[in-house]
C-alpha cells in the first residue's frame, strides 16, 4: 500500500524505517518491537515478519499473522490529520464496500474502532490484497478502471466531507508557494523567477476555477496507478489517505499520458466505463491542465515540509538542489503554456 507520489506516478524505492538509527524523526520510536506489539494490541497474534512497504507520509508494513494471512499497518504520520479526518476516510471506505464498490477499507476491532493508539501513534490495519499496477496502455483496463471509479464516484457524490479538505488553489497552490518563499529551499539566483512564475500561474488558474461549473464530490484524491492493485481482469482501489473534495475529473487525468491524441483516445476509454455508472460533466475538462499545476507546486512544498524526516532526505536525494529547482522551474513554464492550450474533448 503505497500513499505517496510524485506529480506523475508514485516512485518505488526501499523503504527500510524501521532502522530506528538512520530514521529519527517523526518515526524514531517505531522499532519493529513497537510495529508488532501495535498490531497485537488490537487482538492478532504476530509471527514477528515485518515488511517495509513504499511510504514515506506514512509508514506502512505488512506484518505476518500466526495461522492466517498477513495484514498491511499503516502508522499516521503524527499531526498530518485529525482523528476526525481520519475516520471520515473510514466511513467513506466502508461506504463504498458495503456497496460492493472494491476498495481496501480498515478493519475494525471487536468493538468496532478502525483507528488504534499504541504509544504515541495512531494506527490501522488492512487486509493485504496481491495484485499489480493496471496497464495504462492497455484500453481494456482503462474502460475497466473507467467503471471503477464512475462507481465510486456515484457514491462519492451523494454528499461531500465535512472534516477532510478540499482540493483548490488555495491549498495547493498559494500555500505551497507562500511556504517556499518563506524557507530556505529556493536557491537565490532561481527564487525570483519561481516567485513571479508561481505568481503568474495561480493568476491564471483562479479564473478557470471560478468560471468552470463543477460540483465537489469525495473522491479518491490520489488516483494514479500505484494506489490501483490490478488482478485478474478485475481492481482494486488502495489507499483512501489523500480523499478529500473536489471535481471529478481529478480522479481521471492521472491515468492519461503521451500527446493529445493519445490522451484523447484514453479519455473515450475511461470515459465509456465511467459513463455506465455516472455522469461526467465535459466543462471539467478545462480544469485537467489547471489540477495538474496544482499537484505539481504542491509536490515540491510537500516534500520541503517533510525535509526534516530522514527518509526523504534517504530517498529523495535530488531535492534541494540548484538542478531540481530549475527542473521544477521549466517545467511550471511548459504549465504555464499548457494552460493556454484548448482543452481535451470527448466529442468527434
Amino acid at each position: 500500500m503505497s500513499n505517496t507520489s510524485s506529480p506523475q506516478h508514485t516512485t518505488d524505492v526501499k523503504n527500510d524505517s524501521l532502522d530506528e538509527s538512520i530514521d529519527t524523526h517523526p518515526y524514531s520510536a517505531l522499532t519493529p518491537d513497537c510495529v508488532l506489539d501495535a498490531v497485537e494490541s488490537v487482538g492478532y497474534l504476530t509471527d514477528a515478519r515485518i515488511l517495509a512497504l513504499n511510504s514515506y507520509e506514512n509508514r506502512v508494513y505488512q506484518v505476518g499473522i500466526e495461522d492466517d494471512n498477513p495484514v498491511i499497518t499503516k502508522f499516521y504520520r503524527p499531526e498530518r490529520w485529525s482523528d476526525d479526518q481520519i475516520l471520515e476516510e473510514h466511513r467513506f471506505g466502508e461506504e463504498l464496500s458495503e456497496l460492493e464498490v472494491p476498495v481496501v477499507c480498515a478493519t475494525a476491532n471487536e468493538a468496532g474502532e478502525t483507528l488504534h493508539r499504541f504509544d504515541q501513534f495512531r494506527f490501522s490495519v488492512f487486509r493485504r490484497y496481491g495484485g499489480h499496477a493496471p496497464e495504462l496502455d492497455n484500453f481494456d483496463h482503462l474502460l475497466v478502471l473507467g467503471r471503477l471509479i464512475g462507481r465510486l464516484h456515484s457514491v462519492g457524490q451523494r454528499t461531500t466531507f465535512t472534516h477532510r479538505p478540499t482540493l483548490d488553489v488555495e491549498s495547493f497552490a498559494i500555500t505551497s508557494r507562500e511556504y517556499l518563499l518563506t524557507q530556505d529551499f529556493i536557491p537565490s539566483s532561481l527564487r525570483e523567477a519561481y516567485e513571479s512564475l508561481s505568481q503568474h500561474l495561480i493568476e491564471k488558474m483562479l479564473p478557470v476555477f471560478a468560471q468552470v461549473d463543477y460540483q465537489n464530490i469525495r473522491l479518491h484524491g490520489d488516483c494514479h496507478p500505484g494506489n490501483i492493485l490490478w488482478r485478474d481482469d478485475s481492481a482494486h482501489f488502495v489507499d483512501l489517505d489523500d480523499a478529500r473534495n473536489g471535481p471529478a475529473v481529478q480522479d481521471l487525468w492521472m491515468l492519461m499520458s503521451g500527446d493529445r491524441a493519445q490522451q484523447t483516445a484514453q479519455l473515450g476509454e475511461i470515459l465509456e466505463g465511467y459513463h455506465q455508472f455516472c455522469n461526467f460533466n465535459p466543462a471539467e475538462l478545462r480544469l485537467i491542465e489547471p489540477l495538474r499545476t496544482l499537484r505539481i507546486m504542491h509536490y515540491a512544498a510537500w516534500l520541503a515540509r517533510r525535509w526534516d524526516d530522514p527518509a526523504f532526505q534517504r530517498n529523495f536525494t535530488w531535492f534541494n538542489t540548484e538542478r531540481y529547482w530549475a527542473e521544477h522551474i521549466l517545467e511550471l513554464r511548459e504549465q504555464m503554456a499548457a494552460l493556454d492550450e484548448e482543452p481535451l474533448s470527448i466529442f468527434p
